[in-house]
């Protein structure tokens, strides 16, 4: 169903560029990657600027690297900016979140810097990073800018509570027990003030100002506990009149810590990151 809108862009992989540089966080440099293909030299209309998983306190730009050279191969107008963030180990809450929105400003005024025309821009992550790019979408929002086309969150942390059904009511299954411990853990480190637990800049799924988003790609598997989360979001998104396309994938082991940026990678993922952007160019500019 996908394969035509990936396959109109498709770049060759011998024409994969790969530049490390540092952008500007909250409060200093942070470590960064950029992905091009394509047409050397060529400005690119869209931008997608993307944020790891790892639970808030681990995690860093080579977790989610393969999946991000697929990502840039199956569209040669786009470049991705992988960003680090402060993880909850150095500094909490909200230092992660600070950062990410940090870096869409940067990325904004330093158009030139990579190679983008500064027509398109879309937040992304995976896992936690899917909680700071929901959360970046609120914060442009909120803040002024910069302006978002679009969002798309992978198998999303987006309830601190870990009150869904799928959190809850795991199977008996020792290895999906682990990730929703491990869940738990990642949220008492990055939100150790349990105040914070209900901020919306901290958990999006528990917010009550979702109007004026910007469209939302949400992908979610069959077997994550972090599943009902996702799609409970998205179903939020939908009522606040957000255009929010919410997709299940099949099962995936999940006992690696990188199972999730595997699962990434499958086509099929990759083809709904594909519609989901051309989806977007093909929509009046607001």
């Amino acid at each position: 169903m996908n394969a035509p809108a990936s396959a109109a862009g498709l770049a060759p992989a011998e024409s994969l560029k790969i530049r490390d540089i540092e952008v500007q966080g909250e409060v200093g440099p942070l470590a960064a990657r950029i992905y091009t293909a394509g047409v050397p030299g060529a400005k690119k209309s869209s931008l997608i600027v993307f944020f790891h998983g790892g639970g808030f306190d681990d995690g860093d730009l080579e977790d989610a690297d393969d999946f991000l050279r697929c990502l840039v191969l199956g569209n040669a107008d786009q470049v991705v900016l992988a960003s680090n963030y402060t993880l909850a180990s150095v500094r909490p809450f909200p230092a992660a979140v600070e950062d990410a929105h940090a870096v869409l400003v940067w990325a904004k005024k330093n158009k030139a810097k990579l190679g983008w025309t500064g027509k398109q821009m879309l937040v992304s992550g995976i896992e936690a990073g899917a909680n700071l790019a929901a959360v970046c979408a609120m914060m442009s929002r909120d803040r002024g800018g910069p302006a978002l086309a679009g969002q798309v969150l992978i198998m999303p942390m987006l309830d601190p509570g870990l009150s869904t059904c799928s959190m809850r009511s795991l199977p008996s299954c020792p290895e999906l027990v682990e990730v929703a411990d491990a869940c738990a853990a990642a949220y008492r480190g990055y939100l150790p003030n349990a105040a914070d637990r209900s901020h919306p800049y901290a958990s999006p799924l528990q917010s009550s100002r979702l109007k004026n988003l910007p469209p939302a790609l949400i992908v979610s598997s069959e077997d994550d506990p972090l599943r009902d989360e996702a799609e409970q979001y998205g179903s939020k998104l939908i009522a606040c009149g957000i255009k929010t396309t919410v997709r299940r994938m099949p099962a995936v082991p999940l006992q690696d810590a990188t199972a999730r940026n595997e699962c990434a990678c499958k086509v099929q993922v990759l083809g709904e990151i594909a519609s989901f952007v051309a989806g977007l160019s093909q929509e009046p500019s607001s």
